[in-house]
């Protein structure tokens, strides 16, 4: 079958664009030449390269309502499962007061709307693209059979569709879905091709923790803004001899407008009791230091209840959150702890530029009895043992001498196989980085073992699929391939890096 970049090879032999985004591989070096114009901008031909603005457009910050995203209604439900439809749209949004912004989205709105289903109970999902550019759906945190994982090259063209089957044989949590394009993974992601998948089942349902109203998705991101309220991104210039973005856009994009469920800075009334807030980081290289201002009496911050995979085995108290790239934490703040009248900011000290130091506010506004509690116990997660394990793999995570970022130093190849664990079987992995990179494995769940430095957080509780690594720093993770076989992906969730060739395979062999 021929790939997507010999197509592309072949089309650009004639001048022939795949809409506003292209990748050209040299036939005589096999060297990527690509050339990102300004996503969902323009008429799909070469722009030159261009500097970021200065600043985005002004926000007064906590003025806008705090807004959660839709849910997604089925077209159908039946024995068979739960299904749904939606579409990949262009389309507009007003983030900023007063003006329109370009979105690419899931029924175009960013973020998109939320899946809901329950634990053993499949959803079925026909994806529409109405895009001007190919597309590829990852279910991030499913436990989902190879041909629906959303593989890289496995695209949907321009006014196709594609139906994604999620058996959901697995416990209650938050997942969240978005684009995985090889290669502009990190653009239409950053267009808005993000949104909620819950799972939930009968374990969590009976917990009293927070529900309804008070059970609330938070999706983080960062953007830039131009003056007319289109969202930037690095340009890259298609006369370099190698891929190349901004230099200061090489360890990842930074913006310096702060969004939760696209509103930027919002704010969000709330009662002087517990809330549970399923905390999602889809900032494409950002990590956030959270904490709350001003700090609740005892320097209990969150209580979180679940991670990545879902509920923890009991509630872990947290004087802050660090959330890498696509991590998420699932979290109580109670805010009995507050007199009404508080204004309580959850702010940021993570100084990555440009800083972002605030990310919304709550207002205690109102007293009413208090119906949820955090149980001692929450769930028995079924975390894979070490001492199980039958390998051990090592993978040094390292941006090369050629600028690209890789994965025991070669770049992302759909043919190479870069790890081959046995269907059923458990082993222990190694990631050894030069820099940060969030590390995420499709299919499985794995407990954080150990870290180099100085030790285990509590950050690391829980079955998690994605895992913070710090620079200079070993994570060993544990993970049991079971579920189905077939080449899956695991990389960099920076979505720089992973454009920039941080990814590889592994075959789950029967």
């Amino acid at each position: 079958m021929t790939t997507r970049r010999q197509l592309l090879a072949a089309m650009a032999e004639v001048g022939v664009l795949l809409g506003v985004n292209a990748v050209v591989t040299s036939c005589s070096t096999g060297t990527p030449k690509r050339a990102v114009q300004q996503a969902g901008v323009g008429d799909g031909e070469w722009t030159p390269p261009r500097s970021p603005p200065k600043t985005s457009p002004g926000v007064s910050r906590f003025t806008l309502p705090f807004r959660r995203p839709p849910e997604l209604r089925p077209t159908r439900d039946d024995p068979s499962g739960t299904y749904y439809d939606l579409a990949q749209q262009a389309g507009t949004a007003e983030i900023i007061p007063g003006l329109r912004t370009p979105i690419w989205g899931y029924g175009g709105t960013f973020p998109g709307p939320t899946v809901i289903g329950r634990s053993d109970r499949p959803v079925i999902i026909r994806h529409r693209n109405e895009l001007r550019v190919p597309v590829s759906v990852h279910l991030h945190g499913g436990r989902t059979p190879a041909t629906s994982d959303g593989y890289p090259t496995d695209l949907i063209a321009p006014g196709g569709s594609r139906e994604y089957t999620y058996p959901q044989g697995q416990r209650a949590a938050t997942l969240w879905y978005h684009d995985h394009r090889v290669d502009f993974t990190a653009p239409q992601v950053h267009m808005g091709l993000a949104g909620f998948h819950l799972i939930r089942d009968d374990v969590d349902d009976a917990l009293p923790l927070p529900k309804g109203d008070k059970d609330i998705p938070v999706l983080l991101t960062d953007r830039l803004f131009e003056a007319d309220g289109a969202m930037f991104y690095p340009s890259v210039d298609p006369s370099l001899s190698k891929p190349g973005i901004y230099p200061w856009a090489m360890n990842g994009f930074y913006g310096d407008t702060m969004l939760v469920n696209g509103v930027p800075w919002p704010l969000l009334q709330v009662s002087a009791t517990k809330y549970r807030f399923r905390i999602l980081n889809a900032s494409n290289a950002r990590i956030y230091e959270l904490k709350l201002d001003p700090a609740p009496p005892g320097g209990v911050h969150f209580v979180q209840v679940g991670s990545d995979g879902g509920l923890l085995a009991g509630p872990v108290s947290q004087d802050r959150l660090v959330i890498s790239p696509a991590e998420r934490f699932d979290v109580i703040i109670d805010f009995a702890a507050y007199p009404v009248g508080t204004r309580v900011v959850m702010a940021n000290s993570w100084a990555d530029k440009p800083v972002i130091d605030q990310v919304m506010a709550f207002d205690v506004v109102r007293t009413e009895p208090e119906r949820s509690s955090v149980p001692a116990v929450l769930s028995t997660p079924d975390m894979p043992d070490p001492n199980a394990a039958v390998k051990t793999r090592k993978f040094e995570v390292k941006r090369r001498s050629d600028g690209m970022w890789g994965i025991n130093g070669d770049m992302f190849d759909e043919h190479r196989i870069s790890a081959d664990p046995k269907l059923g079987t458990t082993e222990i992995w190694e990631f050894t980085s030069d820099v940060r990179h969030p590390m995420h494995l499709h299919l499985v769940h794995f407990a954080v073992l150990s870290r180099s430095y100085p030790a285990l957080g509590p950050f690391d509780a829980g079955l998690k699929d994605t895992v913070h690594v710090r620079p200079g720093e070993t994570v060993r993770v544990a993970a049991r391939f079971d579920g189905w076989p077939g080449k899956y992906v695991f990389h960099c969730h920076n979505l720089e890096h992973e454009d920039m060739m941080m990814m590889a395979n592994f075959q789950v062999t029967p």
